[in-house]
């Protein structure tokens, strides 16, 4: 299994990423998740609309918590042909419960907590913790990846600017 190490911190100490890479202008990894009521849910379910995917290492985290709100704010302002997927090891229970208590009804939460298949295919999964890193992946209606941000830092969140921007130019 690929190890990339020095790309991110949390609390500035150094992590290791597990996994391959994945770039813009790859296809992205037709990975399969857990919803909410434990269905199975392919990366592909969503091939006719442009994807924000958000990693994030648990909902009940502060940063991971105004991440998912902050995503949930704007998704109204995107449209109908945009969805965002927040992903997390959070147990499908517990994503659901969150989502609830937070009053986030236009993300879609899925659980990676299973297998690590998204973590692992997007190089996003930290060994130290088996937690996915925080990033965020803008991905075409064709299922082709056109934008990626890892934050550097775990306890910050993500520029929201450039991915709310390619989201719309992709429209």
């Amino acid at each position: 299994m690929k190890e990339r190490g020095k790309l991110i911190t949390s609390h500035q100490n150094p992590l290791t990423l597990l996994g391959n890479e994945v770039k813009v202008g790859e296809a992205a990894p037709d990975v399969e998740l857990l919803s909410n009521d434990l269905k199975p849910v392919k990366l592909s379910y969503y091939r006719d609309k442009v994807v924000i995917l958000s990693t994030v290492p648990s909902l009940d985290t502060p940063v991971c918590d105004m991440e998912t709100r902050r995503f949930n704010k704007e998704a109204s302002g995107l449209g109908k042909d945009v969805v965002i997927l927040t992903v997390s090891m959070d147990l499908p229970f517990a994503q659901k419960r969150w989502c609830g208590a937070a009053g986030v009804d236009q993300v879609v939460t899925l659980s990676d907590h299973r297998t690590a298949d998204l973590g692992l295919a997007f190089g996003v999964l930290i060994k130290e913790l088996r937690l996915l890193a925080r990033a965020v992946f803008v991905i075409d209606r064709k299922g082709v990846i056109r934008y990626i941000q890892l934050v550097k830092e775990t306890t910050h969140e993500p520029d929201y600017t450039p991915v709310l921007e390619e989201a719309k130019k992709l429209v």
